[in-house]
Order: C-alpha cells, then structure tokens, then sequence
C-alpha cells in the first residue's frame, strides 16, 4: 500500500464512519507548498468512544499495529494515537481535535481538496502555515516547520487572509516567526 493509498483508506475509513477530520502536517504542506517526502500522515480528528471498533477494524493486525488502549487514553486526554502500517513502515498520527480556541478555529475552516486522485478535507493555508509555525516555536529542533510554512506562504500569498493570520500569529506567540517568514519569503 502506498502512502496515497494508506492516506485514501484513512479518507474513506473516517467518512464512511461519520468521523469529522482534517488532513494537516506534512501532506497539508505539500499540498499548499512545496512538495517532500514524509513518512506519517497527520490528522486530526473527532472521533468518540464508540468509533474506537470502526477504526480497530479498519485497521486489522497482522498489517497494522493500533493499540484500543491508546485510542480511548487519547479520546480522554485529548491526546493522540497512532496507526503503523507493518509491511511498509508508514505511520498515522491521529491527534484529537481539543477545545483549544485554535483547535476549533482551523476545524471549522478546512477545506475539501482533490488531490492524488480523490477529495478530502485540508487545513486551509493560513492554519496550515500557523501550525507548523507553532511547531517551529515548540520543536526547534529541524527547520522543516519553519520551511513547510515559508513554501505554503510563498504559493498562497496573494490569496491568504492576511488579518487572519496576523490575529492567530499573535494569540499563538509566534508573531516573531511570521514577521521573520514574511521578510523571508521570495518575492511574487
């Protein structure tokens, strides 16, 4: 299974159960950006106690490792889980949607994107770039963040909100960065 194919069956898993989700990270990037390579999709999601069977048995062992321990400590700790394909080492991180003000704010402005033959719901943009400014901050330890935020902004420039990102910029403490990102981007 490719990585397509694994963020396809992830896709269709989560709709055809009713579980709202949005596409972010690195496929996020790419998509808005500058395509790479990534080994994990991320995803975020509103999944309940009672999705745990649905997304077990979409996921079954031997090919896949998920723990329902894991699932249900995320559900209650508004954490994250993930799923490891075994046969081609890729990875789903499934991270709970919270009831952080940004959280629910970048939920409620995905999109729906077609991309790699099928549609599927996206952060928009101005999240995407906010996100892995806010994982620059937090991580540090790679520029990826900062460069997936760069490239996304240098694409999407001319049709971001930029009041948007300015208010959200500031809330989420990385204003530095996103002064630093606007100084650095390639002209249009």
């Amino acid at each position: 299974m490719t990585q397509a194919d694994l963020l396809q069956h992830v896709v269709a898993t989560l709709e055809d159960g009713g579980i709202e989700y949005m596409i972010t990270g690195s496929i996020a990037s790419s998509l808005q950006g500058e395509p790479r390579a990534t080994h994990d999709l991320d995803v975020v999601v509103a999944i309940r106690d009672t999705d745990v069977a649905a997304v077990l048995g979409a996921f079954p062992h031997p090919r896949f490792y998920v723990d329902a321990g894991a699932i249900r400590e995320a559900i209650r700790t508004e954490g994250m889980f993930n799923v490891i394909d075994v046969t081609e080492g890729d990875k789903v991180d499934f991270w709970m949607l919270t009831d952080q003000p940004f959280d629910r704010s970048r939920f409620s402005r995905r999109i729906r994107e077609r991309a790699l033959g099928f549609e599927f719901q996206v952060s928009s943009p101005e999240d995407t770039i906010l996100a892995k400014l806010r994982w620059s901050r937090m991580g540090g330890e790679t520029r990826k963040p900062y460069v997936d935020a760069l490239r996304v902004y240098e694409v999407q420039q001319e049709i971001l909100d930029h009041p948007y990102l300015d208010d959200w910029a500031n809330r989420l403490g990385v204003e530095d960065l996103w002064k630093r990102l606007r100084q650095d981007a390639e002209p249009i």
